[in-house]
């Protein structure tokens, strides 16, 4: 197994979170030192196997996303140009660090998950078949598991704290978090990187069934998209070939996993059971093939 890391350690730099994936440590005022880890959680509770490379792809594909989001549709992101060097020059503490690290913007996160939904999947599956609708967005009749859904929902949610659950809330809620424009501005950014996205992604065998994002404001008020942008963590991502409506996909995600904790006698809750490594692995492999697939021309 490659050499992974649970954790991040920088002497100098003070810790302001810990989050179930990354780091941030303060780098003056103005800006954080955002260190994606290879930790993984599953129903919420961060699991003591890291999965090798697991950051590294996760940066390389938020990256991608940020800057293409930036070229496409003048959002603007996080993102800055001050080198890793600068921030941590200690050669042996650096190594570590490379190619899962991002000195970014200091900007003030809202406090609302953008979620958006292009397909009848997971609680919105659940919601649909109790109520005909899915977080009080009315549907048709008749859709099936899995089913691309007539246009995609803007369905936002709480941003939770450490071992908390989201809460989903109604475009009105937003508004009263945020005000109207704020909440408008969320919204309709949300709605554009994902038909962007869901173009390219489809074009190169990936189907984006969902995702969530999350933006910032800086001192201007000016929106901003931050944190992690379109990877499989914040996403639900299926392949093509493979799906059909009516059953539930396969994902380019953490599913060996939680089909793994599922036969487990697990009331999953904190602490999480360890991983085997060949279920690592494999899960590791679905996320090199994530990276892979977006970041390629089109076939």
């Amino acid at each position: 197994m490659k050499e992974t890391m649970f954790e991040s350690h920088i002497p100098g730099l003070q810790l302001i979170h810990r989050g179930k994936v990354r780091d941030l440590y303060a780098v003056g005022e103005d800006h954080l030192l955002m260190v994606t880890t290879d930790r993984l959680s599953a129903f919420d509770v961060v699991l003591p196997t890291p999965i090798p490379d697991k950051g590294r792809i996760l940066t390389a594909i938020t990256v991608f996303w940020m800057r293409k989001v930036e070229a496409m549709l003048g959002i603007p992101n996080q993102l800055t140009d001050i080198d890793l060097a600068q921030v941590v020059p200690d050669p042996a503490i650096r190594a570590p660090l490379e190619g899962r690290s991002l000195v970014v913007r200091r900007l003030r996160a809202l406090p609302v998950e953008a979620v958006v939904r292009g397909y009848l999947i997971g609680s919105g599956w659940k919601d649909y078949r109790a109520s005909g609708a899915v977080c009080g967005i009315a549907l048709p009749d008749g859709l099936e598991l899995a089913e691309r859904l007539p246009e995609p929902l803007f369905t936002p949610s709480t941003k939770a704290g450490a071992g908390e659950h989201d809460a989903n809330i109604d475009f009105k809620g937003v508004v009263e978090l945020l005000g109207l424009e704020t909440a408008e501005a969320v919204r309709d950014s949300a709605l554009a990187i994902y038909a962007m996205a869901r173009e390219h992604a489809r074009r190169r065998g990936i189907l984006i069934a969902d995702t969530k994002f999350e933006f910032g404001q800086d001192a201007e008020g000016r929106l901003h998209l931050i944190d992690e942008v379109l990877t499989p963590d914040s996403s639900r991502f299926w392949p093509e070939e493979r799906y059909r409506p009516g059953i539930s996909p396969e994902s380019f995600d953490k599913q060996f996993v939680r089909d793994y904790l599922e036969g487990l006698d697990w009331n999953k809750k904190a602490p999480g059971p360890e991983i085997p490594q060949d279920i690592a692995a494999r899960t590791a492999e679905r996320y090199q093939e994530a990276l892979r697939r977006l970041t390629a021309d089109p076939a």
